[in-house]
């Protein structure tokens, strides 16, 4: 049957996925064909303005304009014409609702997911050609195309003429900007007490050098102080940023924490050891329920 069967809108300079429709087709040559897709999506950049690809039962045709691709997978048999009037259709609902400053902005893979409603809204009037409405100049769009008619991409240009096998390909483009949840008072009052329990420790660490250079007191205090400081600053690092086994390394650093006021017990009264070791343990608490923001769902894609 002659239809479209897939559409999504993507950035051109990074292939993120703004928008696509949430079809659940499990036709395994459809799956197959929209992997492709994907990988076009990643090289728009690369190639003309409009563009076509056949990829055995199926076309992918695809424009780009104003740093923003539209993409849609369709049935080899399906009209030209009709393919093109349909992405130009998305495009021009696309840059009238949405402005170029929340597509340069977007970070999150389907920021703009609320615009599949009019993706599967057109998608569906495409695909039953008689319910078109006599406002869409199809003889314009033919007569476009047949003086300048789609690029058509080859398997070679994408890197995949032996095929994708069995690589699975997903939107990496993210990860390095991928954010934590967002800053609670909690979180922040925790980050402000462990830079003051830092600075004590630091304090107290010059006045125990200053005290060893006149009185040769023991090294191991001032490597006790210097060790509790570097500690919580790097507890606000880890509550601040994204970093691998996050939780295990708050953790490490609450237990340096203890094991430094543990020793340097003679030193301090019982109040300021609890307010150390509690704030330490405050911190780490902040550090585990601060995660990262969850990725958006692939929505089959």
């Amino acid at each position: 049957m002659s239809a479209i069967l897939f559409a999504s809108v993507v950035r051109v300079r990074d292939g993120l996925p703004l928008s696509a429709s949430t079809d659940h087709d499990q036709n395994a040559s459809v799956h197959e064909s929209k992997k492709y897709a994907k990988v076009i999506s990643k090289k728009l950049e690369r190639l003309p303005d409009r563009c076509s690809l056949r990829r055995g039962p199926h076309n992918i045709n695809f424009i780009s304009s104003l740093g923003v691709g539209y993409v849609m997978l369709c049935s080899e048999s399906y009209p030209n014409v009709l393919a093109f009037c349909f992405l130009d259709e998305l495009q021009k609902e696309f840059i009238t609702t949405y402005e170029t400053a929340q597509i340069n902005n977007a970070v999150r893979p389907y920021s703009f997911i609320e615009f599949d409603n009019f993706i599967q809204k057109t998608k569906q009037r495409f695909n039953n050609p008689r319910s078109l409405s006599t406002k869409k100049n199809l003889a314009d769009m033919q007569t476009e195309i047949r003086l300048r008619p789609p690029y058509q991409v080859s398997l070679h240009e994408l890197g995949v003429e032996n095929g994708l096998g069995q690589k699975t390909l997903t939107y990496k483009g993210i990860a390095p900007h991928q954010r934590l949840e967002p800053l609670t008072l909690p979180g922040i009052i925790s980050a402000l007490l462990s830079i003051l329990c830092a600075g004590l420790n630091l304090i107290r660490g010059f006045h125990a050098i200053e005290s060893l250079l006149q009185n040769d007191d023991d090294l191991s205090c001032i490597i006790a102080f210097f060790l509790g400081s570097a500690a919580c600053v790097y507890q606000c690092y880890l509550f601040a940023c994204i970093t691998s086994w996050r939780n295990a390394k708050s953790f490490l650093a609450f237990g340096l924490i203890c094991l430094c006021n543990m020793y340097l017990h003679e030193l301090r009264s019982l109040w300021q050891l609890f307010f150390h070791v509690t704030v330490g343990a405050f911190t780490t608490l902040q550090i585990r329920l601060r995660q990262p923001q969850n990725k958006s769902p692939d929505y089959n894609v």
